[in-house]
């Protein structure tokens, strides 16, 4: 195996969380008594450029089909993130009638409606075939295809380039990134910025968010990595973001190498001598990970045990990728989470992979009222537990696992109980 930047050789492992379904390959009640198809969970750190990456165990195309689940329109949260980046570009960079924002993985157009919103051209490309046709009902024109560089020549010939280039959580899910960074310039206008946010490689290890590793997430990102991918196709890094998203991202700014008319912000080094500080250009800083992860499955496994031997009742909400990644590398079942709610109708009357944890409308709460309800998108956390507050009325307790065992009180802070 070889590193899907640097090409050098990988052997050092990073995490190895066994093996498991793929995240989102929800169940029908058909599917539940038929095999399912399990794949390494091991991730990589290359010695040479500290890219931490996980091999396509699972093709790209099986991941991102015409069953894709998750829409990116469920979660207020996040639709109000669009909508402040939305206001923030036009404010910063002036977009208007006249421009062309191009958004890699569209989904369902939770973002690109705000720029329509303010008739500015927009186009999505989206290789999920469901979630961009979700798109092309709020009049957003959707590409169903995969990003790279022949997408991008073929959109140059055309003499569709982007004044504005999105990638909001794609980066971490393309197996060629090379490919499609080189993509992303080719189809940026000569003057034309690009910004893509991914959840930060630091985060997920100081914060122990191993959850968040799963099949279609192949590269874990620090920004000294991903400067050195963008350089090595002729784009430069400008500035950056440090956000609170999915439990802490980076938004990166990028330009053409050869463009001269904007000044680096001096976040670039700032962030690069953060990253540079806490080692993370050594192979010391990946190590002991595994331990760390270990102390989460015993800690959840134990709460579980405890409560169903107390005979306490406990649900879950949130059927969500992580989720399943803490469920499967834990090997917990239906026995100890009876049901898990979700908002979105594409999850709903489904199971879990691998856990068979049904997945049911909220109704079904309210119903059963639970002893405990743990929260799988724990990044949501706030958002969750004020739309279920209802639930303290019959004494419902919120759980989260990451990055430890914690009974949440209420939206502002959390304790361990």
């Amino acid at each position: 195996m070889h590193c899907r930047f640097c090409q050098s050789e990988l052997s050092n492992v990073f995490i190895d969380l066994v093996s498991s379904p793929a995240a989102n390959s929800f169940l029908t009640r058909e599917q539940l008594d038929e095999p399912e198809p399990f794949y390494p969970l091991r991730v990589y750190t290359c010695d040479t450029c500290f890219l931490v990456q996980i091999p396509e165990y699972k093709k790209c195309d099986t991941i991102f089909d015409n069953q894709y689940v998750y829409f990116s329109s469920y979660s207020k949260s996040w639709l109000n993130h669009a909508k402040e980046y939305t206001e923030g570009m036009v404010r910063r960079f002036g977009y208007h009638s006249g421009s062309q924002i191009i958004e890699i993985a569209s989904n369902d157009g939770y973002l690109l409606q705000y720029f329509k919103e303010r008739s500015i051209p927009v186009l999505g490309i989206e290789p999920t075939a469901n979630t961009a046709e979700a798109a092309r009902s709020k009049g957003i024109e959707s590409i169903v295809e995969f990003f790279g560089t022949h997408l991008a020549t073929q959109l140059a010939a055309e003499g569709r380039k982007a004044d504005l280039l999105i990638g909001n959580n794609v980066l971490a899910h393309v197996p060629d990134i090379v490919d499609f960074v080189a993509g992303m310039k080719l189809v940026l206008k000569e003057d034309g910025v690009i910004t893509m946010e991914f959840p930060h490689l630091m985060q997920l290890i100081e914060n122990n968010q191993f959850d968040t590793i799963y099949h279609e997430h192949f590269s874990y990102l620090s920004f000294f990595t991903v400067k050195q991918i963008f350089e090595s196709q002729g784009l430069e890094l400008f500035d950056v973001d440090e956000l609170a998203t999915h439990g802490g991202s980076l938004r990166i700014y990028a330009k053409h190498a050869e463009d001269s008319s904007k000044v680096i912000s001096n976040n670039v080094c700032l962030l690069l001598e953060k990253e540079i500080n806490k080692g993370m250009n050594t192979l010391a800083y990946y190590s002991n990970f595994q331990q760390k992860v270990q102390k989460v499955k015993l800690e959840f496994n134990d709460f579980l045990i405890h409560q169903k031997l107390e005979g306490k009742k406990v649900a879950a909400y949130g059927a969500a990728a992580k989720g399943n990644t803490l469920l499967n590398f834990c090997g917990i079942k239906n026995d100890s989470i009876d049901f898990v709610v979700d908002a979105n109708p594409y999850k709903q009357h489904k199971w879990l992979p691998a856990s068979h944890i049904p997945v049911v409308e909220e109704a079904v709460l309210e119903e059963q009222k639970p002893d405990y309800v743990i929260i799988f998108p724990w990044n949501l956390k706030n958002e969750i537990i004020e739309q279920l507050s209802y639930a303290r009325a019959w004494g419902c307790k919120f759980v989260t696992a990451i990055p430890m065992l914690q009974i949440v009180r209420d939206v502002v802070s959390s304790i361990a109980e």
